[in-house]
């Protein structure tokens, strides 16, 4: 696996941020366009991502959307880290996905994930979420150019 510096990190989501802004920034179709480039952009960029995704929100539930990565969990439900970003409309960092209460394990080999919603009209809407084989793999570092990168997608959320 590839190890880059936090300052490789912040230089790699920049130039990340400005392919996504040329590929998508009035160019997708919709959403679920926009959403899968952005999907196959991070997850091919990030060495340590093991799975890109979007859950979209279902009333209480999440269902998947587009994502890069092993098979997904379906419908997500009650408990885990995308669940409580949902209820919460807060960005999660999780160092060690084994000490969160109530994981879901969608997949066994997951270590730590970092998830963020996706809001229109303070009401999230979706949630952007990302995991790595590897444990500690994501920081507070990471919320900002993240957010960044989801806030590509609202010209896409509607009016």
């Amino acid at each position: 696996m590839i190890e880059f510096s936090t300052e490789g990190r912040a230089a790699r989501y920049g130039r990340i941020y400005d392919q996504l802004r040329d590929l998508i920034a009035g160019k997708s179709p919709g959403l679920i366009s926009a959403m899968a480039t952005v999907c196959a952009v991070l997850h091919a960029k990030m060495p340590h991502h093991s799975w890109t995704g979007f859950y979209l929100a279902a009333g209480d539930e999440l269902h998947v959307g587009p994502y890069q990565g092993p098979v997904a969990c379906q419908v997500l439900r009650e408990a885990g880290v995308c669940i409580t970003c949902l209820r919460t409309a807060q960005p999660i960092v999780v160092p060690d996905v084994h000490l969160f209460p109530g994981h879901i394990a969608c997949d066994p080999r997951s270590r730590s994930e970092i998830v963020l919603p996706v809001l229109k009209d303070n009401q999230v809407v979706a949630v952007l979420d990302v995991d790595s084989h590897r444990p500690a793999q994501f920081t507070e570092a990471d919320v900002a150019p993240l957010a960044r990168i989801v806030a590509l997608l609202d010209p896409y959320l509607g009016p």
